[in-house]
Parts: C-alpha cells; structure tokens; sequence
C-alpha cells in the first residue's frame, strides 16, 4: 500500500507544495522562510515518522500569517489524499509530550469529520514572537507570532478531515510550549494512520469514515 501524496496550492500570497509519506521514516527538507516554523514542521515531520517536504515560497515582507496558514492547509490536505479510504487503520491516536517545563496532549480521530478543540494555552502566547527578521545572501526571513498556533491546528483538521483535540496543561516557554504541540500531534496522528493488523476493513461501524 502507498501511502504518498503531492499537493500544491498558489494564491496571490503564497505558492506552497508539500510531498508527504505516511509510511516513511521521518526524512525532513523544508523550506518556509519563516525558520521556527520550519524547525516545527521538521519535528512534526520526524516525530511522526513521516517522509516531509515542504517548499512554500509567501508573503513574509507582510508577515509569516500567510504562508504559516497555506502550508498547514496544504499539509492537511496531503494527509487526506495520502490516507485514501482509511482502510486497515488504528483511527484513533493520542500523545503526551512534555518539553522541560512544559506539558501538552493531542488526540486524534481519523473520522472524516473536522473538528478543532484548542484549549490552555497561556496568555502570553497571543502575544510572544520567537525569531527576529534578517537577511543575507538567502533572501529575507521572518518570525513566528504564537498567536497562530490555534490556527495551525484548525487549518490543518479542516484538511486533513479529522478531529483533533489539542491541550496545554501546563508550560512557561513558548518555544517549548508550540513544540510541545507539534510533536504531540505527530506523535497522535502517527499512531492514528499506522496499519492495524486487526482491522481489515474501514474502521467504522458506518463503513466509511
């Protein structure tokens, strides 16, 4: 079973293609330039045992808003087209992950129903921005505004047609808190695709999920 999908969006604020493997082993190339975001998604990428590439070329003389946004609804729609039917998998999948001081959990249902829950994050969070704004031979750079990260998890259930529940219990840094959510997503979500060699069929008494 190939579990492989490419899918590329433009609009007149980014242009972003994304390849992803859902069995692969966590082989990472990304290129945002909005570095935190990249150092994200290559933990969302390696964490979840996916094989990731994302090229996303966006608006960042603006902010990162944009091409933080199309990317994630790029990678949702990835995962929707690489699960195809669903068929022979696990569905569900959950993860706690602490970073040092900080505590978060994901839950992930592979129902063809989107939904976001997003709860606990501090309130420092609306308004903390991790990375500064440079250049050099490369071209210009951007930050990352964690006013986002609910976003980042809507954009992506939306997508990807799951529902996904994600929590911060508890946490100080907010480096260490979003990457505490994208490696406990990859880590739900990975346990959510992977093949469950009970499960024959489509994992749903509707028989379609």
């Amino acid at each position: 079973m190939s579990r492989i999908a490419r899918i590329e969006r433009t609009t007149r604020e980014s242009s972003i293609v994304v390849e992803i493997n859902l069995d692969g082993t966590g082989v990472t190339d990304i290129s945002t330039r909005v570095p935190f975001f990249d150092h994200m998604l290559t933990a969302f990428g390696a964490h979840g045992g996916f094989d990731l590439t994302v090229q996303a070329v966006g608006d960042i003389e603006i902010e990162a808003h944009h091409t933080v946004e199309d990317t994630m609804i790029v990678l949702g729609q990835a995962i929707a087209e690489a699960l195809g039917d669903k068929r022979g998998i696990r569905r569900f999948g959950d993860a706690w992950i602490p970073m040092d001081e900080t505590l978060a959990q994901a839950i992930v249902d592979v129902s063809g129903r989107p939904y976001c829950v997003f709860t606990g994050e501090p309130d420092q969070m609306l308004t903390t921005v991790i990375g500064g704004y440079s250049g050099g031979d490369a071209g210009p750079v951007t930050s990352y505004a964690t006013v986002i990260n609910q976003h980042v998890w809507e954009s992506l259930a939306l997508n990807a047609r799951i529902a996904l529940h994600v929590r911060v219990l508890y946490g100080r840094d907010p480096h260490h808190i979003t990457e505490a959510e994208f490696k406990a997503v990859a880590r739900a979500l990975r346990a959510a695709v992977e093949p469950d060699p009970r499960v024959t069929g489509i994992p749903s008494t509707k028989g379609t999920l």
